[in-house]
């Protein structure tokens, strides 16, 4: 499907109601204001018409547990004009911070924090703590018998200290449920695994390759 089939109005994605907001009720002040002047700049009138992978970028930004800017195009220019590239697995991919030291190759052993939401911007799950910044990062082998092949395919060229955000379509996310990473804790592996057909927001930072 090409980006014109994909356009959609920005009320349509955020929501009246601003479901963003409302999925994270204690979200802190400085995040909600980021999102407010999105909103501000891009106009949630209805009137232009953006592009759903250029809103993707816009809705991770607005609940950064991995400190991933938003990029300055986006509060300067057309929400669109926010570059992107597509991967041959179907994954849309957007380069935030290059790293330093060797790529990531596939067969190697990598350690990295993720958040995962929904298309609609909805948390889903993070190794990260947005309260008190702990985290717990996931040790995997980027290899398609382990690890989702869409998140396999992000992280393959990082290096560390690399930052990416994903758009991961199901066709190459979940497709069984023994694929990491998946949390451990019974709650936020249901939540997961029930969005597993879906099309899935996967901001990764990779911490070291192994």
């Amino acid at each position: 499907m090409g980006i014109s089939s994909q356009r959609l109005k920005l009320t349509s994605f955020l929501g009246v109601s601003n479901p963003i907001r409302r999925s994270h009720p204690l979200e802190p002040k400085a995040t909600r204001s980021t999102c407010r002047g999105f909103r501000a700049v891009c106009g949630v009138s209805g009137r232009r018409a953006v592009s759903g992978l250029a809103l993707l970028g816009a809705a991770a930004s607005c609940a950064n547990l991995l400190g991933v800017p938003m990029p300055v195009q986006a509060a300067m220019l057309e929400p669109d004009v926010i570059r992107y590239r597509k991967l041959d697995s179907g994954v849309k991919l957007e380069d935030v911070v290059d790293g330093e030291g060797p790529e990531a190759r596939e067969g190697d052993l990598v350690q990295f924090n993720y958040v995962c939401r929904r298309a609609n911007g909805y948390f889903v799950h993070s190794t990260v703590n947005q309260f008190s910044g702990e985290s717990k990062p996931v040790t995997l082998r980027l290899d398609v018998q382990e690890m989702i092949r869409g998140l396999k395919d992000v992280i393959v060229g990082m290096k560390a200290g690399g930052k990416r955000r994903a758009l991961i379509s199901p066709e190459v996310g979940y497709i069984d449920e023994s694929l990491q990473p998946v949390p451990e804790e019974f709650g936020p592996r249901r939540s997961l695994l029930s969005h597993a057909k879906e099309p899935l927001v996967f901001e990764v930072q990779l911490l070291k390759v192994l």
